[in-house]
């Protein structure tokens, strides 16, 4: 049902276990298969996947505003619930800090809506034509010939990227999200290569897992 669409899973630990791997398929394969006693069927699902979740039961681990109530075996226990693999397949990962009523109040003005969405349909745009003789339509889409033929690295690039992964211990399905990702924030930024800002913003969204899930 969320072919071409969004799949939001809200509180991601409280789904079944079994059920998230199962999600690990459809989110590499673009493809789910459901097998039955007397069949065997294939449907496609390229989907947008989203999902939210709380740094442990209570929701105030790491939190400098509230103390966390829960024990480390709770915390423990919360976090395993997410696989690395299913992690790995997610591009992007943000950690969003409450916001304080004084920033409510402020009178700072950030871009409007209305203003992101003229840079994300025109980014799009510039995507939907780079790609018009390859059969996509976005950066999500890339095969890893075209990533190479997309996502090319100055010497500086390659060498932040280098370190990011000797630091972080990425794997090699990280290095092509971060690549895709990277290509999008330049598109987003109406430029032609990708430059060092946007690859260490992009291997900034790669980073969560390592605070949270310790190997």
């Amino acid at each position: 049902m969320a072919h071409f669409g969004v799949l939001f899973l809200d509180e991601l630990p409280e789904f079944n276990k079994s059920t998230l791997a199962v999600l690990r398929g459809p989110l590499e394969d673009r493809m789910v298969t459901i097998s039955r006693v007397n069949a065997s069927l294939s449907y496609p699902c390229n989907f947008m996947f989203v999902a939210s979740m709380n740094p442990c039961p209570c929701g105030f681990y790491g939190s400098k505003e509230k103390e966390c109530s829960c024990t480390p075996q709770a915390i423990s226990r919360y976090m395993r619930k997410i696989s690395g693999p299913l992690l790995d397949r997610i591009d992007i990962q943000i950690e969003v800090t409450p916001v304080k009523y004084q920033k409510l109040e402020g009178q700072n003005l950030s871009e409007s809506s209305e203003e992101i969405k003229k840079r994300v349909d025109k980014a799009r745009k510039i995507q939907q034509i780079r790609y018009r003789d390859h059969g996509i339509y976005s950066n999500s889409e890339l095969t890893p010939t075209l990533i190479e033929q997309y996502c090319k690295l100055d010497s500086k690039c390659k060498m932040l990227l280098q370190n990011a992964f000797e630091k972080l211990g990425l794997s090699a399905r990280a290095h092509a999200r971060i690549l895709k990702v990277a290509r999008t924030i330049a598109d987003l930024d109406a430029k032609e290569e990708i430059q060092t800002k946007h690859l260490a913003e992009a291997i900034g969204y790669r980073s969560l897992d390592r605070k949270y899930w310790k190997s």
